[in-house]
């Protein structure tokens, strides 16, 4: 571990990176820096480096350690907890202190210790060489393959209900046909994973991911923001007026809705839970929005009614209230 590195900062990845996060992460930066792809000043030291931290960080128990211990998580007893090395850490700080000053040869410190007498060389430099990021049959080791994208469209019926698509993939002069189950209640946005589908490993190394970004195309009825959806719903004037009962198509099957009397246009009333369907937890709602429509032809009857209203009726829907 080179002095003052930080394995989180290596991986560009913040402490609370979840493992498919620093698996991401590795990968990109090891195809970038590999030896074998970048010939540049600097990248061996470069890919040494983030394969070390990968070698840290993916295994769960040894990212325990270093997350208590920092730098000297290697040097540290299996069954030491971390105030007992705090304490030992000052104590021994105090000790030195009384010297002639500064860092002594074989002293604890954020880097590797200039005395073999209490290291083992061949642990400390294993990071660089073993492990998961070892020497592969040209010297430098494996190459993880490239994780990668593609857009997955779908109609909005498709993501209420889920839905079983076909993908044709190419690659490498040969083709592939992936079966995709889209589970129901899927959102604009969401990504689903294929595992190992992306871009082939190099020297034995791991292929890596294909991610779908799933679409949803706009539908003529409804409108979608995140699991909610909007919908125009005409009244007629005396509906509005004087209030009802209606049927509202949704995605699941016909709703109910009461319409309070005295509605005007623009007015949203909720249905709970008739949204897109959410399998961790609450699903969205659907917004029925009242649209008051007038006969475009009114018959001489209609006429005769609404000329008795406006003679009746003193409302002024521009006075200001």
């Amino acid at each position: 571990m080179a002095a003052g590195q930080d394995f989180y900062e290596t991986l560009g990845v913040p402490r609370t990176a979840s493992q498919d996060d620093i698996q991401r992460a590795y990968r990109r930066l090891a195809r970038q820096y590999h030896p074998d792809v970048n010939h540049d000043p600097g990248a061996e030291d470069r890919f040494k480096d983030v394969s070390e931290a990968y070698d840290v960080l993916s295994d769960p128990g040894t990212r325990r350690r270093y997350d208590a211990f920092g730098a000297d998580f290697r040097q540290v007893p299996e069954d030491m907890d971390p105030e007992t090395f705090r304490r030992s850490r000052a104590g021994a700080g105090s000790r030195a202190g009384a010297g002639a000053g500064g860092p002594q040869p074989g002293a604890g410190g954020p880097g590797f210790s200039y005395s073999t007498g209490d290291i083992d060389l061949e642990d400390l430099l294993g990071g660089f060489f073993g492990g998961r990021a070892g020497r592969g049959s040209r010297g430098w080791g494996p190459i993880p393959g490239a994780d990668q994208e593609a857009e997955l469209e779908i109609t909005l019926d498709e993501a209420y209900h889920g839905t079983r698509r076909s993908l044709s993939l190419s690659g490498d002069g040969a083709r592939a046909t992936l079966d995709v189950n889209v589970p129901p209640g899927v959102t604009d946005g969401q990504r689903i994973r294929l595992a190992g589908q992306g871009g082939r490993g190099g020297d034995g190394g791991a292929n890596g991911d294909l991610y779908l970004v799933v679409r949803i195309a706009p539908h003529p009825r409804y409108r979608l923001s995140g699991r909610d959806l909007s919908v125009d719903l005409p009244l007629a004037p005396w509906e509005a007026a004087l209030g009802t009962t209606v049927a509202v198509d949704t995605p699941g099957g016909e709703a109910k809705v009461k319409i309070p009397a005295g509605t005007s246009s623009g007015r949203r009333l909720r249905l709970r839970g008739r949204g897109l369907p959410n399998p961790r937890g609450k699903p969205g709602d659907l917004f029925a929005e009242t649209k008051i429509m007038v006969p475009p032809r009114p018959s001489k009857a209609e006429r005769r009614l609404f000329e008795q209203l406006a003679a009746e009726s003193d409302f002024d829907p521009r006075r200001q209230t």
